[in-house]
């Protein structure tokens, strides 16, 4: 029987896809997560402390499920916990912040500094040839 070496269940660089998307599914429900003022506000008021969700609904005009329901898809994205402590659930900001996001937007502003640093030089560079 012979042996196709081009033929791979696996092939070697299938960890670094799954690892890219891994890092992508968070990323993408990180910012899902942000893309609602609602929930961006929610974060502002947690960063002074716990709070509970009848708390967190203060402010808005929203009934208590629907501050459950942004809760919820915070804690999806690892941004809040929260814990039912008697009849009320108190939500603090999560463990991991925004580590994640914070990392991938420095990487793509060091990216466009210098796509526009090199942009830069060859203007001017063109001004120096012009004269």
């Amino acid at each position: 029987m012979r042996r196709n070496s081009s033929l791979r269940l696996t092939p070697s660089f299938s960890a670094a896809i799954v690892n890219r998307m891994v890092k992508s599914d968070t990323l993408d429900r990180t910012f899902s997560a942000l893309a609602d003022p609602t929930r961006r506000d929610i974060l502002v008021h947690l960063s002074r402390g716990p709070a509970s969700i009848s708390q967190l609904a203060e402010p808005f005009d929203i009934s208590l499920p629907g501050v459950l329901k942004h809760v919820r898809i915070l804690e999806e994205a690892n941004l809040v916990t929260s814990e039912k402590n008697g009849r009320t659930r108190e939500c603090r900001l999560g463990p991991e912040h925004m580590d994640d996001v914070t990392r991938w937007i420095e990487v793509q502003r060091q990216r466009w500094e210098r796509r526009l640093d090199r942009l830069e030089a060859a203007i001017e560079r063109r001004k120096g040839e012009a004269t």
